[in-house]
């Protein structure tokens, strides 16, 4: 167990020297690769964050109804006994005009109010579905559209199941650029093993003259590959941390413009471990192809 500890050692020792010994050939190998993860990554935090968005602003589906200015009681007492009687209403309540604007009146468009002449805002009706009603809700919401003293019918909660969708697809394309960039990045790490091992197939051939195992030639070359993985996922999280921290200070000052707080958040260190390690795996595979397809088949 020692002397195979004292082998890996030895072997991650020399391929750390190879790798000094040309730091720009490193250096590109890692810029490729981490332009390989930083991709994806990038899709990853921007649809964690619209995630979080929707998370926010989810709860029960809420529905309201917009009465004409000159709606008639007849038509609102219709539309109450409609709503009375309808499965996917959990329940409901009425805001006068006049409430809505005293309750306008205490954010910060108020002093905009007062520039106006009469009160513009319309009776309603804001009616909360039942959490498993949405389709039903839809349904309502067609119907109400279509009643005498309408004017409009918002369905509030519809641009947040629209998020979730767009962020299911946004998923789906997150895995498929993982996947292709993936196997980019296995290609770069076996062209780069590949040129080690043209540049030293001798030195390894005569090696396996004298009794070299097959273990002991490719070990190297999968902690090179490895290593590549590594120094290339470390430069995407730097270039993902440079990115964002940018963007950071634009949202801020956008946010600051409408008196909201504007933040990127960015992934946990567990996640940026697991992309380090999914980056040295897959740097491991490309080496593990390049030397079976070019050493030890031979």
């Amino acid at each position: 167990m020692r002397t195979w500890l004292q082998q890996h050692v030895a072997s991650l020792g020399a391929t750390l020297r190879r790798l000094a010994r040309a730091p720009l050939t490193t250096l590109l190998s890692a810029l490729a690769i981490g332009a390989s993860v930083a991709l994806p990554l990038g899709a990853y935090v921007l649809l964690d964050n619209l995630q979080r968005v929707a998370d926010r602003f989810r709860g029960d589906p809420q529905l309201t109804v917009y009465l004409h200015a000159d709606a008639s009681k007849a038509d609102a007492q219709a539309l109450e006994s409609l709503l009375k009687g309808a499965d996917a209403v959990r329940d409901f309540r009425w805001v006068s005009r006049d409430e809505a604007l005293a309750e306008l009146k205490k954010t910060e468009v108020g002093e905009l109010l007062a520039l106006l002449d009469g009160n513009p805002l319309p009776d309603a009706y804001v009616v909360n579905l039942r959490t498993d009603a949405l389709a039903g809700g839809l349904s309502l919401a067609e119907e109400l559209e279509k009643r005498p003293g309408v004017a409009q019918v918002q369905l509030d909660t519809v641009w947040v199941n629209r998020l979730d969708a767009a962020l299911r697809a946004g998923r789906v394309v997150v895995v498929v650029l993982a996947t292709i960039l993936g196997i980019g990045l296995a290609a770069v790490t076996f062209n780069t093993v590949r040129m080690q091992i043209l540049q030293r197939r001798d030195e390894y051939e005569v090696a396996k003259l004298v009794g070299a195992t097959d273990a002991w030639v490719r070990r190297p070359f999968y902690y090179q590959g490895a290593l590549l993985g590594l120094l290339g996922a470390a430069m995407a999280i730097l270039l993902l941390g440079a990115s964002g921290a940018w963007l950071n200070r634009e949202l801020e000052a956008l946010g600051a413009s409408y008196g909201v707080a504007l933040q990127l958040a960015f992934p946990a260190w567990a996640d940026l471990l697991a992309v380090a390690g999914f980056a040295a795996g897959l740097g491991w595979l490309g080496a593990h192809f390049s030397v079976s397809r070019h050493l030890l088949s031979r």
